[in-house]
């Protein structure tokens, strides 16, 4: 049922978030007023050097003195501050927004991290899962995920997302089923710079949540979706995968087709299958994820949710609906359905 959108402009153009808001509208009976949220890159070229940290607190009390605590025992906030928001006369306002813009200090490091990245990782999963009352849901640099339970057009105006400029914007109508409608439950899900809005469900869930926990991650947040950006951080950041081999690790081919194929291509796919089987998921879903150097989208291998591409010159459209993509562009081009499991992958113009 819910509804996804994301576009990129391949050549780094900014545009306003008051378009894809549009959009997402437009898809609100996917939606049932629980959850909706944007993700946008390009938005603090001031602070592009730093992790811009978002969090949730219950209140600036106690959780915010934790975090504080943590973030300067392994570097330097260099800002921070409440993110603007305007009161939404029928969405409740049970969270307070905050975001730092945070440096890890390479001394503090010394002997305890290797890189920056693995610094915030660290610091996203202790304090979701030991600081009460805070909830780190975006960490990437130079990027931000604004999220709450409303309708789209609610959350937009919330957070007054016409404000920002991104290249990259990704934007979800959440329709909870197995999970419950809160604010941290709203999509997009974000570790670093890797951001997903998912339709669907991963009825491997149990199974990928082992997988990546094996490797320190810790899924608090009490839906499958976020098991999808801990997938692609670690597949892709940890493990050096690129983005199509991502993909046929999660969305991989059936065996009967492997053994189809030629004998080359035949070996890579069972090698990826063999290594990458908890990774594998399972169950009806169209994603659509955020990176460092442009965007990825696919379904899952029968293809039992809707996904829609199209193109217009440098720019890029994913949506649930072919109606949503028009709201973005009225003259886009080469609309078309990806075949199931198919990668729809587009990067930036060097």
């Amino acid at each position: 049922m819910c509804g996804i959108i994301g576009f990129i402009d391949r050549t780094k153009s900014r545009i306003d978030g008051s378009s894809i808001k549009a959009a997402l509208s437009l898809m609100n009976e996917r939606g049932s007023g629980y959850g909706a949220g944007y993700a946008a890159y390009g938005i603090y070229p001031e602070y592009a050097d730093y992790y811009a940290l978002h969090v949730f607190f219950d209140n600036l009390a106690k959780p915010k003195k934790k975090v504080d605590e943590i973030l300067q025992q392994w570097g330097e906030i260099v800002h921070q501050e409440e993110i603007p928001t305007t009161p939404q006369p029928n969405m409740q306002k049970v969270h307070i927004s905050w975001r730092y813009f945070f440096k890890p200090s390479e001394e503090l490091m010394a002997g305890r991290m290797t890189s920056e990245d693995d610094v915030v990782t660290y610091i996203v999963m202790e304090v979701n899962s030991n600081v009460k009352g805070a909830t780190i849901f975006s960490s990437g640099k130079n990027m931000g995920v604004f999220k709450a339970s409303g309708w789209a057009e609610e959350v937009a105006d919330f957070y007054r997302i016409q404000d920002y400029k991104g290249y990259i914007w990704l934007a979800h109508n959440r329709y909870p089923t197995n999970s419950p409608g809160w604010w941290g439950g709203a999509h997009p899900f974000n570790l670093l710079n890797w951001s997903v809005v998912h339709n669907g469900e991963i009825t491997s869930y149990g199974t990928n949540k082992r997988y990546v926990e094996e490797y320190g991650y810790k899924c608090t947040l009490f839906t499958d979706t976020e098991v999808v950006a801990y997938l692609f951080d670690l597949l892709g950041r940890q493990h050096e995968l690129s983005h199509e081999m991502i993909v046929r690790a999660l969305a991989p081919p059936f065996w009967e087709d492997i053994d189809q194929m030629p004998p080359k291509e035949a070996e890579l796919n069972k090698a990826i299958r063999l290594t990458y089987g908890p990774a594998l998921m399972n169950g009806p879903f169209a994603i659509v994820v955020g990176t460092d150097d442009g965007i990825v989208c696919f379904t899952d291998r029968i293809k039992l949710r809707p996904l829609v591409v199209g193109e217009n010159g440098n720019r890029l459209y994913i949506s649930s609906e072919e109606a949503a993509v028009r709201i973005l562009d009225p003259e886009v081009k080469n609309i078309h359905t990806p075949r199931a499991g198919e990668p729809i992958i587009a990067r930036f113009i060097e």
